[in-house]
């Protein structure tokens, strides 16, 4: 069985270089076979142009497609993969089109696995592990309260004036503050149009505390479903969100403002130019180390007193193995991959998985990737 890895790009090369290294046949496909050598050249010997037709000609049965493209490239990928009965995987959100590829993936015994990249991904591992280990618990009863939160960022390990750098183009976290998150707040839904509405602090429990400033990605809601919450719950607080060092709201003020007053092709066309400056202004340098924080928390009250309060926390950044990014979006793809490849993930489509055996092995493999992470309890 052939793994066919797409795109090798800053977040895929340590996940890649891992499967090489265990054994694995691995063939890479890159827009540019050059730049694929460049990075892994010195162990990949099958490098190819990618290109639809020549991965259609080249999959098998059992093969596994691993994409770590942009975007649009993931359905056509998966819809080849159940062509073929093979299998993909993506460290991607699943988007509707890909859901709507379940049943078909069943069919075909295809497995389609997302959501196994840093966040979402290893955040989804911390969630599982936290709601069952509470269900386990003496403290479990269901008319406890209940408050989650899984906080993710990468920020800059030496902080700047901007107090934040970007590993690559800016475009994508300038898009990303024109997007409206979904999340409860004391029993509130609470809609945010901008991430700038719904900033708040957070005092992460690292071995010296820390606070950093926190607003809701996306629509967290659904995800009380994902995570196994038993619908009668008392939901309090729920959210999932975007950490960043403590001063960026402050630093980022002119930012949004002019953010509010773009609008149509103009709009897009002075978000480039904003990008490009503040590539100019704001890149990593070459070996400046990268930092990335990720506090996942679960906590049961009962009449206002705490019965059961746990958090994940972990801190990575970058060292001799490259950049804490990089080690933590693809390592957990690889993971993928192999579970997929051992048949230990059912035909269909997935997010990371909840199977206490896997969360317990994947999350033993992802310590090894920070410098620090342990459960913090809080009771």
């Amino acid at each position: 069985m052939t793994i066919h890895w797409c795109g090798t790009g800053l977040s895929a090369i340590p996940g890649l270089r891992r499967l090489v290294q265990n054994g694995r046949d691995v063939v890479v496909w890159n827009r540019t076979v050059q730049k694929a050598k460049d990075v892994v050249g010195d162990i990949v010997t099958d490098i190819r142009a990618f290109d639809m037709d020549a991965i259609g000609g080249a999959v098998q049965g059992g093969d596994v497609l691993v994409s770590m493209l942009p975007a649009d490239h993931h359905v056509p990928l998966a819809e080849l993969a159940i062509s073929k009965g093979a299998h993909f995987v993506s460290s991607s959100y699943i988007a509707p089109e890909m859901r709507a590829l379940d049943d078909a993936a069943r069919d075909a015994g295809a497995v389609l696995v997302n959501e196994v990249g840093l966040d979402p991904g290893i955040d989804h591992l911390m969630a599982h592990k936290l709601v069952a280990d509470y269900r386990a618990s003496d403290a479990y009863d269901g008319e406890n309260t209940i408050s989650f939160i899984s906080y993710c960022g990468g920020v800059p390990k030496i902080p700047n004036a901007f107090r934040y750098k970007f590993s690559w183009s800016p475009l994508g976290v300038l898009k990303a503050l024109r997007s409206p998150s979904r999340s409860i707040r004391d029993f509130v839904e609470l809609r945010a149009d901008r991430p700038w509405d719904a900033i708040s602090d957070y005092d992460a429990p690292l071995p010296t505390p820390e606070r950093f400033e926190v607003y809701p990605n996306r629509d967290s809601i659904p995800f009380m479903t994902d995570y196994q919450f038993d619908p009668a719950w008392k939901v309090k607080d729920f959210v999932r969100g975007t950490l960043r060092l403590n001063g960026w709201s402050e630093a980022w003020t002119p930012v949004f403002r002019e953010i509010e007053t773009l609008q149509g092709a103009a709009g897009d066309a002075r978000l480039r130019e904003m990008s490009d400056q503040f590539w100019a202004e704001n890149a990593y340098d070459d070996g400046e180390p990268d930092r990335v924080v990720l506090c996942v928390g679960l906590k049961a009250e009962k009449d206002g007193t705490e019965v059961w309060h746990k958090t994940y926390v972990m801190d990575a950044w970058g060292d001799k193995r490259g950049t804490a990014m990089a080690r933590l979006v693809s390592v957990p793809v690889s993971l993928a991959v192999e579970s997929v490849l051992n048949r230990e993930i059912a035909p269909g489509v997935h997010a990371a998985p909840s199977d206490p055996k896997l969360v317990k092995n994947w999350l033993s493999e992802i310590d090894t990737l920070a410098q620090h992470l342990q459960v913090v309890d809080h009771v």
